[in-house]
């Protein structure tokens, strides 16, 4: 269901475990150096000039064994700052080791890489990234191939990082596995879904209350509504503004519609907050005061499971409540909790979930490439599966209905959020037209995704 993302300290542990170590560390570098020789013969097998750019640690030592492998195949393999003419680029300033920002001379190096216009391949990580966050405090090579030893780093999932990596390549050199803090998500969280049983009814396969859809904004809270009923909720309330009522009456066929008005809407939705098992508010509700006193009052009211989401989110306070929440940003709306600009949450993306998660005692959902899901108790996975084209408007409010989905079924709220973002990432890489996907289309995916 996960694998290791390992911190340069996690890869120093595994090091230390090895036979021998640190007497064999030659072995390592051997084979670090092999691997990158073989791939770069891979990767590159028309090229004929290979220009090392190496920094005089492990990373560079690691470079220049490459280097010799590569002359022992007939190529030109050299360790030069001179990278005119070069077929391909090595980078092997900068490993597991590095952090902060690159000093004066090495920044040089970094930049006249960038600036060769040749394919860079770029040794454990690119220089300037940190192994242990994906943080770029200054200059940072981009590569379109990393070789990187053992497995995969944090670094080269999480962003701004995995933007440097390009192709990641994982080179086994004969160390131990180790459990890591953080985590990747695979596909096999899935099975850990509930799916109907006979003796099911439609409220026992879950059974969804999706608040949200001021005038102007009910397709949101529709598209989350259709969601859970196509990641296999039984039964889907969707309560809106009288003044929406019309509207999600022809838009959504299948859930029950209930209008309210904010000021009684907490009486009108007692009886549908009895029958729910969990509840998904936010999308589409307007940013008014009724609004945020709306959510308040759901949130600190209701016993259910729930997932914020969009409006939801917006003017948030830290609230306390026995059941489990699930808050799902994106990295603007995770700045306004945090009441910081959204560049930082870009250039921080682990912190800032941690933070989020801290201050309202919530599992945070970062949206993103590499969708970041942190436990108040610290648990961290990246579920980084989803493609690009999931960068459209409603796809997040199609994820919020699948989280609401597998809360309602109850699932661990860890254990959904994380589900629910390897199910969206997956209904959106099976539709067929990646350019033009509409939001609509990852929810009618969904099934295959969970089958």
């Amino acid at each position: 269901m996960q694998e290791p993302l390992y911190s340069a300290e996690e890869m120093r542990a595994a090091e230390a475990r090895y036979p021998g170590y640190p007497g064999t560390a030659p072995e390592l570098m051997e084979r670090a150096g092999r691997a990158v020789a073989d791939e770069c013969l891979r990767a590159f097998p028309d090229a004929r000039r290979f220009a090392f750019v190496c920094g005089g640690g492990a990373n560079g030592g690691d470079g220049r064994i490459a280097a010799g492998l590569l002359r022992e195949a007939g190529r030109d393999a050299s360790e030069t700052e001179d990278l005119g003419g070069a077929d391909v680029v090595v980078d092997a300033l900068f490993g597991t080791g590095f952090r902060g920002e690159p000093r004066s001379e090495a920044t040089t190096l970094i930049e006249r890489i960038n600036a060769s216009g040749a394919p860079v391949l770029s040794v454990d990580l690119p220089s300037g990234v940190d192994a242990s966050t994906g943080e770029i405090a200054g200059a940072a090579v981009r590569a379109d191939v990393t070789v990187t030893f053992h497995g995969a780093k944090v670094g080269l999932a999480v962003a701004p990082g995995r933007f440097h990596a390009g192709r990641v390549v994982v080179a086994p050199i004969g160390l131990e596995r180790l459990p890591t803090a953080i985590v990747r998500a695979t596909p096999a969280v899935l099975d850990l879904v509930p799916r109907r049983g006979a003796g099911d009814s439609k409220f026992t396969a879950g059974s969804l209350l999706v608040v949200g859809g001021a005038p102007g904004t009910t397709g949101a809270p529709v598209l989350t509504a259709t969601a859970a009923f196509r990641a296999d909720a039984g039964y889907v309330t969707l309560a809106v503004p009288h003044e929406s009522l019309p509207i999600a009456e022809v838009l959504a066929l299948e859930p029950v519609k209930r209008g309210f008005a904010y000021a009684s809407a907490l009486e009108t939705l007692a009886p549908d907050l009895e029958r729910a098992s969990a509840l998904a508010v936010g999308p589409g509700l307007g940013r008014s005061d009724e609004a945020r006193a709306l959510v308040r009052g759901l949130l600190t009211r209701s016993r259910l499971p729930a997932v914020v989401d969009a409006d939801g989110l917006f003017g948030l306070e830290p609230f306390e409540r026995d059941a489990p929440t699930v808050l799902t940003p994106h990295a603007g709306e995770l700045a306004r909790l945090l009441d910081v600009e959204s560049a930082w949450v870009a250039a921080h993306r682990l912190e800032a979930a941690a933070r989020c998660a801290e201050r309202f005692g919530a599992f945070v959902l970062l949206k993103g490439a590499d969708t970041i899901v942190r436990a108040p108790d610290g648990r961290t996975v990246v579920c980084d599966a989803g493609p690009p084209s999931l960068a459209t408007a409603g796809t997040g409010d199609v994820l919020t209905g699948v989280v609401g989905a597998f809360l309602a079924k109850g699932m661990d709220a860890a254990d959904a959020a994380v589900a629910a973002a390897v199910a969206h990432g997956r209904a959106a890489a099976a539709v067929p037209h990646q350019a033009g996907l509409i939001a609509s289309d990852v929810a009618a995916a969904l099934p295959a995704a969970l089958s």
